[in-house]
């Protein structure tokens, strides 16, 4: 006779898969750590299959895990796209939802995601841009949504989570080792002069060796070990990272990711949009490489 997966328990292997952790996948889902650990040794049990090596501390999936990663994500996109057209939702319209460049990648694809799955026919007009130019486009109402990387709140705002600046470079890179310091920031990033004034206080001279309105530009000399910036702790872009410096170079002051809403924006998927950014964004206080299996006994 055949079997069927239990498309419950191939959501929480995927959102473990991309979100690196039982704990973040927990808050993603909003379900707890216990029912996303047991959800996912069902699955391979009724597999018969180890889907994740758990010899090391990162989160590796095994050559089965890798292939069933595959399937999963159809099987959801069709269970969801059929979802969305039997019950033919009532909601158009589109939401305009602003966010610092710095601060879209990992959070923002899984909400775009998951809102899409639920609301199909409505709109998200994703703005990437800096938090000052941000906060005067939803003050001029050009915005129903924006997230801002600040040290303090506005009247209005939530903070959603405070998360560590770290320095990064290029893998394995010296860059951080010569002095003056060659720092790489774009021109309106709000990280630069705090990076300058903790390089200042700690008597390390530095020199600004690229200066640029493109991130890519930015992105592209840290990799290529030209120079040094900064990031929220989580949000290294790909081909580099977090300078293991052992004290070399200066704490950074951490910030707040906050969301400002439209006052009086009640509907549904305003509401729903809203909640998926909290939840993905504050899943990112759990623990790091908590993989599938290694539960505590509390848990």
């Amino acid at each position: 006779m055949p079997r069927n997966l239990d498309l419950t328990a191939l959501r929480s292997f995927v959102a473990v898969t991309e979100t690196g952790g039982v704990t973040r996948a927990a808050g993603f889902l909003n379900l707890t750590q216990s029912a996303v650990s047991m959800q996912l040794k069902r699955l391979e049990e009724s597999l018969g299959v180890a889907l994740f090596d758990r010899t090391g501390r990162a989160l590796v999936l095994t050559t089965a895990g890798e292939q069933l990663l595959s399937y999963a994500r159809r099987m959801l996109d069709l269970n969801d796209e059929v979802y969305a057209k039997m019950t033919d939702c009532a909601y158009e319209g589109e939401i305009v939802l602003g966010v610092p460049h710095d601060i879209v990648y990992p959070a923002i694809p899984q909400v775009l995601q998951r809102f899409h799955a639920e609301f199909p026919r409505m709109r998200v007009n994703l703005l990437s841009s800096y938090t000052r130019r941000l906060k005067e486009m939803f003050a001029r109402g050009e915005c129903q949504l924006i997230l801002g990387t600040e040290d303090g709140l506005d009247t209005g705002g939530e903070t959603l989570v405070e998360l560590p600046l770290i320095w990064m470079g290029a893998p394995g890179g010296s860059a951080w080792r010569r002095r003056p310091l060659r720092l790489a920031f774009e021109q309106n990033c709000i990280f630069r002069i705090g990076a300058q004034r903790a390089l200042d206080e700690a008597g390390i001279p530095w020199e600004m060796a690229v200066e640029s309105d493109s991130s890519r530009t930015i992105e592209a000399s840290v990799s290529a070990d030209l120079a040094v910036s900064a990031v929220l702790y989580g949000t290294i872009p790909q081909y580099m990272a977090a300078i293991q410096h052992d004290g070399a170079l200066p704490k950074l002051q951490g910030k707040r990711i906050n969301l400002y809403t439209e006052a009086g924006a009640a509907d549904a998927p305003r509401a729903a949009l809203t909640n998926f950014i909290r939840q993905a964004f504050q899943s990112r206080l759990g623990r790091d490489h908590d993989l599938p299996g290694r539960m505590t006994a509390a848990e």
